[in-house]
């Protein structure tokens, strides 16, 4: 039976709408229009064949050569093929409200291959000992990705605003400079630290909103330069902090003053052991407007800045797990316990950078890519990082705004598609089609069973069935062609 013509969408909504990766891309630009055309084409080959190889993906040798020979292009770069994607991040920036949180985070991609040099180094790492009883020592191979991802202050993520990949050989002699003088004193832009700074700016300068963005990172983070910087910038940044830093005149520290200061409120969070249990712990709530000094060996170049600490703490160490102690310091004013609570939920948004690189690590099997060069290597993760955001993306729509029109994220085909391939149940069929609908046939597809008392569809099955849906919607476009 033909399935009957749709109506045609409203203005604006869908119809001849372009599609994801055109919408992706169309920030990008290419001295060459050929580049930008077979960049589309292999992100919309990947992206339906997500975890899968570039032959895979490719489906034949002429168009696997054409992507090699793309990602091995000098002429190509992260930054070419990631500029599209830092642009549509902006508009999606421009369209939302109030603050967003920029969430700093590393993370190491490792590899195994005959000649690593052609790659590079993340470290060094004990093997065990030789027969003589002698630490053997052993060079990971691999490149380290810094992220900024943009992220709502509901946990919707906006997409990335600022990337860096490197190798330890970069900064090579660092550590033996460190031994002879005191690290403090070690200029920022020789050490890896100086990339919390460029993607801040990078970001700052992309969104041209300053104020509205609130830099989030751990106790890696917590560097002078950075609160100095950001200062500067007039941005704001929110950073678990591990340094005691001199405070008030220079005679005491901040844990002397916060010693001072009595708790002001209690919070509940919910926290899991490492068996996976979950439980709700209750912390303390400490946190002052405090005078902050750099070290010593920086007092010369770096001002004093007042900041606000905030302290919470578990009283009693839980049987099963560590307990909570979090030391936050921010620029951001806190006058009432609503609002340290509310640092904590900002702080807590961090793990979606780790969501993120988890999606590019197991979904798209970012570390089983057998290229050979460090940059055809960068090239492919930055693709992989797009389809990556994208998964993460749809699997938080349905969750933080799911009642909005399909049409934000998918196109007119897609939606057809899913009404032909999941049919309704029940009532469903009557009821208004929002976004979380469709996305939740989308995991359906992926093999979510859609009952009354399972959770959210998460990551794993929505790549499972975006990917199914690239297929199928591929196979629609050459029937229509073939067949009218």
């Amino acid at each position: 039976m033909t399935k009957a013509p749709r109506p045609a969408p409203a203005p604006g909504e869908a119809g001849d709408a372009p599609s994801w990766a055109e919408r992706e891309l169309a920030g990008c630009r290419f001295g060459d229009r050929r580049l930008g055309q077979r960049l589309g084409r292999l992100l919309t080959h990947m992206a339906s064949a997500i975890g899968g190889s570039l032959p895979l993906a490719c489906q034949d040798w002429a168009n696997t050569k054409a992507a090699y020979r793309f990602l091995s292009n000098p002429k190509v770069s992260e930054h070419t093929i990631l500029q599209g994607h830092f642009q549509a991040t902006r508009t999606r920036f421009a369209a939302v409200d109030g603050p967003i949180l920029v969430i700093q985070d590393t993370t190491e991609l490792s590899y195994q291959r005959a000649q690593p040099r052609r790659i590079g180094a993340t470290c060094r790492v004990n093997s065990g000992r030789d027969e003589e009883g002698r630490y053997r020592m052993h060079t990971v191979c691999g490149v380290l990705m810094h992220s900024c991802l943009a992220v709502t202050a509901e946990g919707l993520p906006l997409g990335l605003s600022a990337i860096k990949f490197w190798t330890r050989a970069q900064f090579k002699g660092t550590k033996e400079l460190k031994r002879r003088i005191n690290p403090t004193r070690v200029p920022i832009d020789q050490k890896e630290s100086i990339r919390w700074l460029e993607c801040m700016r990078q970001s700052v300068a992309l969104f041209g909103a300053p104020e509205r963005c609130i830099h989030i990172g751990d106790r890696e983070n917590d560097i002078d330069e950075f609160f100095c910087t950001a200062q500067a910038l007039g941005t704001h940044f929110l950073v678990r902090t591990c340094v005691d830093r001199l405070a008030g005149d220079g005679q005491h520290t901040i844990a002397d003053e916060m010693a001072e200061v009595k708790v002001r409120g209690r919070h509940q969070v919910e926290v899991r052991s490492p068996k996976g249990d979950v439980s709700l712990a209750v912390v303390d709530l400490r946190y002052r407007r405090i005078h902050v000094l750099p070290p010593i060996g920086k007092q010369k170049r770096y001002p004093a800045l007042t900041l606000t600490v905030i302290h919470a703490q578990e009283r009693h160490t839980p049987k099963d797990r560590a307990r909570i102690y979090w030391k936050l310091i921010t620029d951001l004013p806190v006058r009432s316990r609503a609002d340290a609570i509310q640092m904590l939920g900002w702080y807590a948004m961090r793990w979606k950078v780790e969501l993120f690189h988890k999606i590019l690590k197991s979904g798209c099997r970012a570390e089983e890519t057998k290229l050979r060069t460090a940059d055809r290597l960068v090239n492919l993760l930055s693709i992989y990082c797009i389809l990556s955001w994208r998964i993460f993306w749809m699997t938080m729509l349905n969750r933080v705004v799911p009642d909005v029109p399909p049409y934000l994220a998918l196109t007119a085909l897609e939606i057809d598609l899913l009404d032909e391939l999941v049919r309704d149940k029940g009532q469903e069929g009557r009821r208004r089609k929002t976004l979380s609908h469709y996305l939740t046939k989308i995991a359906r597809m992926g093999g979510y069973l859609a009952r009354g008392h399972d959770p959210p569809p998460g990551n794993t099955v929505m790549w499972r069935g975006l990917s199914r849906l690239m297929d199928i919607e591929l196979g629609a476009r050459i029937g229509a062609q073939i067949y009218g």
